[in-house]
Order: C-alpha cells, then sequence, then structure tokens
C-alpha cells in the first residue's frame, strides 16, 4: 500500500510532461474522474433501478439513444463546465458543439470530445461499457465563445486522451504523449490507482475482433484477412483467436493488454464505416500510438485525417503494429 499512487497524485508528478498546463490538465482530469466514478456508480444499479433501456430519442446518427447515454452525457457536461479550463465539448450523443458560457468558463483554454457511453446497448445484459475522451488545445483567441474550427482539429493535435472501462473492475487509461497508463478504481478508498504502469502492446498478437456477421459487405481485402487469420499455420501462431464483444472500450482494452487488432471497415450500406472520427477513432489512436501499435483507416494514418464535420465516420484497424500493416497489405492488394 506505501507504493500505492492515485490518479491525483500521478498527474501531479507528471505535470512536467504537459507543457501547456500549468496545473489545468490535473483539474481537467479530475472532472473526468469525478464524472467517471458517478457514471460508474450508476452502471452497477442497472437492473436494479430504473436506469436500463432506450430512453425514446434517436442521436445524430440515428441510433437509439439509451437512458445511460443522456445520464453519461449529462454528467460529463456539468463536470466539465463546473471548472474553468474547458470552454465547451463536442459529443456523440449532441447534435452541435456546447460552448459553455458562464464567467469562469471564457478563458478557458482546451475543448474536450467524448463519447459519454460506448457501447451502451450492452448495459442491459451486463457486458462491459466505456467512456472515451479526447482534449485539445482550443485555437480560437481565448476570451470568445469556442468555434467549429477548435472542435475539428487532426487528432495529430491532441494534448491527452484516454477511455474508462466499465467492466469486472473500473479502470481509467490515459496518455499526455508520454505513453499510456492505466488507473484501476478502487471502492473501498474511492480512488483510482496506478496499476498499469508505461502499458505498451505486442508487435504481434493471436486476437481479431471484428463483427464477422457484416462479412458479405465487407472489402475484399478485408475478407482476405480474416481468412488469413483463420489459416492453420501454427507456425506463425494462425489461427488466431476471433474475439468480439461490440463495445469498441472493451475490445481495444482486450487488445492493447494481450495483442490484436480492431477492425470496423467500410461496408456496402456505410461505406464510410460507423465508427467516428473525432469521438472514438482519434483518441484510440492516440492511445494506441504511445501504447507502440498502429491505428490507420486501411490506407493512412488515423491521426493525420482533417476532419470535416463533427460526426464524421471513418473505417478503422487498429492494434498491433504488425496485424495492422498486414492488414493494410490486402486492402492495398485487393482493391475493390
Amino acid at each position: 500500500m506505501s507504493d500505492m499512487r492515485t490518479l491525483g497524485e500521478f498527474i501531479v508528478e507528471k505535470q512536467h510532461d504537459f507543457p501547456h498546463a500549468s496545473g489545468d490538465l490535473s483539474s481537467l482530469l479530475s472532472s473526468i474522474r469525478l464524472a467517471a466514478k458517478i457514471v460508474n456508480r450508476e452502471i452497477n444499479k442497472a437492473g436494479l433501478v430504473d436506469i436500463t433501456g432506450a430512453v425514446g430519442t434517436d442521436n445524430v446518427q440515428g441510433e437509439a439513444q439509451q437512458k445511460l447515454d443522456v445520464y453519461a452525457n449529462d454528467k460529463f457536461k456539468a463536470a466539465l463546465e463546473a471548472r474553468d479550463q474547458v470552454c465547451g465539448v463536442a459529443s456523440e450523443e449532441e447534435d452541435e458543439a456546447v460552448a459553455f458560457n458562464k464567467e469562469l468558463n471564457k478563458n478557458a483554454k482546451y475543448v474536450v470530445l467524448m463519447d459519454p457511453l460506448d457501447g451502451s446497448s450492452n448495459i442491459d445484459v451486463n457486458v462491459s461499457v466505456g467512456t472515451i475522451f479526447s482534449i485539445y488545445r482550443r485555437i480560437s483567441p481565448v476570451g470568445t465563445p469556442p468555434t467549429q474550427e477548435d472542435f475539428l482539429q487532426p487528432g495529430n493535435k491532441q494534448v491527452a486522451a484516454g477511455y474508462v472501462v466499465y467492466g469486472s473492475s473500473t479502470m481509467l487509461v490515459y496518455t499526455t504523449g508520454k505513453g499510456v497508463n492505466g488507473f484501476t478504481y478502487d471502492p473501498s478508498i474511492g480512488s483510482f490507482c496506478l496499476s498499469h504502469e508505461n502499458m505498451m502492446i505486442p508487435e504481434d498478437g493471436t486476437i481479431y475482433s471484428i463483427n464477422e456477421g457484416n462479412y458479405i459487405r465487407f472489402p475484399m481485402g478485408v475478407k482476405k484477412y480474416i481468412k488469413y487469420c483463420q489459416e492453420n499455420v501454427p507456425e506463425e501462431k494462425r489461427p488466431y483467436t476471433s474475439r468480439y464483444i461490440g463495445s469498441l472500450v472493451s475490445d481495444f482494452h482486450r487488445n492493447l493488454l494481450k495483442g490484436g487488432i480492431y477492425l470496423y471497415p467500410s461496408t456496402q450500406s456505410h461505406p464510410s464505416g460507423k465508427l467516428r472520427l473525432l469521438y472514438e477513432c482519434n483518441p484510440m489512436a492516440f492511445i494506441m500510438e504511445q501504447a507502440g501499435g498502429v491505428a490507420s483507416d486501411g490506407t493512412q494514418r488515423i491521426m493525420d485525417i482533417k476532419p470535416t464535420e463533427l460526426h464524421q465516420r471513418v473505417p478503422f484497424f487498429v492494434g498491433s503494429k504488425n496485424m495492422v500493416e498486414k492488414v493494410e497489405s490486402f486492402l492495398e492488394e485487393y482493391q475493390d
């Protein structure tokens, strides 16, 4: 216990790694930590109180909003607005970016983009879900309302990103561009404690994660890669193991720890893919690259894509370096 470091202590210790912080990052991440605790508490009550199921409305993507989607979105927004480091947020659950107009937010330096509850439809069946967040330094003048351009920055401009996975234990993983560290929530003391320091993904893995129910709609290169994964080549540790939860945070977290690849390609019905560049792909790409992995849309680095709209979708291939490069080679060879 004497060596235990909490998230707050670790952030302060590493604050020199965040060149523009002046204490701002510590406070901003503290607000995310607080909201995560509140959302975790409600998730743990799912089934005991009326917090599960659909709320009866759709989000901007036309997807049915779950009650916990709305709850998590409200709690994270409120926690971020309560501090003076954030001038606005963009959320998967909001049609437009939200500017914070309180006096204390007007001189804030940062904007936050988030998926407040990834995989929320899994709540009803007690499967892991998560929160994803991404932090940028605003480019509009301090003291003015945030602009659309503040939120439409490429992923290589991120100053921090992370996720929270609500599973058998609750864990917060984040990076500020100086490696990836994970903190497990200890409910007995109410703190996130450092449990996974300097997380690194193996260059090779034996797990592939994809919704194979859409196989017939995949590009030929992805179909060929799946067959490659299933071939019996023991000296190359193939066939690989197929693992797919349907919650990006959960699939990503497992592959980060064990080595593997997550694939969400384009399909005939969704030629641009289904995952959101700003709320899901960019923050996960930042984390994966800092852990030694690769994130691609099949042809280029995810974090080099210049966003054109808040809810832009892209194909997403992320994970162990050699596995992502292999699927890229299949996509190049078998272009539709």
